[in-house]
């Protein structure tokens, strides 16, 4: 490993088929049966799906429809996003046990950051099986871990022995890991990227290793020296424990596609009501409203309108969304209708720079 970048102690941990899991826990009944949370009706889309659904090829956003003929025995639940909201909270609490610096990436997964911690546990690895354990014990659900030097690698060992496991990276084996990785694994490859790299004969991080920086500018664009770095161990980014929230946003999927304005204003009148809640309850306005509209044939589109003011009120986000939806005529029938807001009044932080040369760490490592 290059010692000009810092070499942490970070574990990604990843809650298992989450909103499956609590539903599965709240109610006994649906245990070791394949179901699908959300999905139900015609138009409806799986949010999560458990590892007996998964096993017929059940998957998250996939159709409803889909679904059911993939696994005739699938069971339906409806989503409850307050509930797995409280069981976050309750995994994160047992999170800063441990440390102050944690990064949730959403409900179900978070970084943590324990180089130094506050149960002095030099082994990251044993912190890791120490807050899964917890985890099942005191809320009742199971939980994986990656363990490694930085959050790419750990990301990406997170989901080595799932379910229910973890995957521990130490810094002498980061590169072997790395290059023997199939591409698809790594963090930040899509099915998109990874058929393109196929085509360019890269299956592996040994093949991918191979290509100069150019060459990957040339053919992924900025996401090149991405990829240049990350097979080589070397991502720098660290935990925030204070990541500032982008943009907020709510959406709607209709049962019966909608083919005139008017009876869309009803719709766009409870998702701004649901917008509004969320951007209170996070103390937040913004300024950038956003329209996105679904057709009937999938096809996509976004229609912006920026304020020159912050707003969090529902009536005022309707009028700016009804504003945007008069804009121009429809292209089609709509299946779906939602509102985000953008450019947020939270406070903005800079990016430390980091000193590649003057960063040389000497942690005794308990991996």
């Amino acid at each position: 490993m290059p010692d000009t970048f810092p070499i942490r102690k970070i574990i990604h941990v990843d809650m298992d088929a989450f909103y499956a899991s609590v539903e599965q826990m709240d109610n006994p009944e649906l245990k070791g049966k394949p179901l699908a949370v959300g999905g139900g009706g015609p138009r409806g889309v799986v949010a999560a799906a458990s590892y007996e659904a998964r096993k017929f090829g059940v998957r998250s956003a996939m159709s409803g429809a889909l679904a059911q003929r993939l696994c005739p025995e699938l069971i339906f639940a409806p989503t409850r996003f307050d509930r797995y909201r409280d069981i976050s909270q309750q995994v994160r609490k047992i999170f800063y046990d441990y440390t102050d610096l944690v990064e949730p990436l959403s409900l179900d997964e978070a970084y943590l950051d324990v180089s130094e911690n506050k149960k002095g546990n030099p082994s990251a690895s044993l912190i890791a099986q120490e807050i899964r354990a917890r985890i099942f014990n005191e809320v009742g659900i199971t939980a994986s871990a990656g363990i490694s030097i930085n959050k790419f690698i750990a990301k990406v060992a997170s989901d080595y022995n799932k379910p229910n496991g973890q995957k521990t990276v130490n810094p002498e084996d980061v590169l072997p890991f790395l290059e023997a990785l199939d591409i698809r694994k790594f963090y930040g490859v899509g099915k998109v990227t990874a058929e393109k790299m196929y085509q360019l004969g890269i299956f592996t991080g040994t093949d991918l290793k191979l290509k100069t920086i150019e060459y990957l500018d040339t053919h992924f664009g900025k996401s090149g020296r991405f990829y240049f770095h990350v097979v080589r161990g070397i991502h720098t980014s660290e935990v925030k424990p204070n990541r500032i929230r982008k943009s907020l946003a709510a959406e709607r999927t209709f049962s019966e596609n909608l083919s005139s304005e008017i009876f869309m204003l009803e719709k766009l009148q409870h998702i701004a009501d649901e917008v509004s809640k969320r951007l209170k309850k996070s103390d937040v306005a913004g300024k950038t409203i956003t329209l996105k509209i679904k057709y009937s044939d999938f096809t996509l589109q976004t229609r912006s309108k920026t304020l020159p003011y912050f707003v969090n009120e529902a009536s005022m986000i309707l009028e700016t969304a009804k504003d945007l939806l008069y804009q121009d005529s429809l292209q089609n029938s709509v299946r779906l209708l939602g509102i985000s807001l953008s450019n947020l009044n939270t406070e903005k932080t800079k990016k430390k720079p980091v000193n590649k040369e003057a960063i040389s760490v000497q942690l005794q490592f308990a991996f």
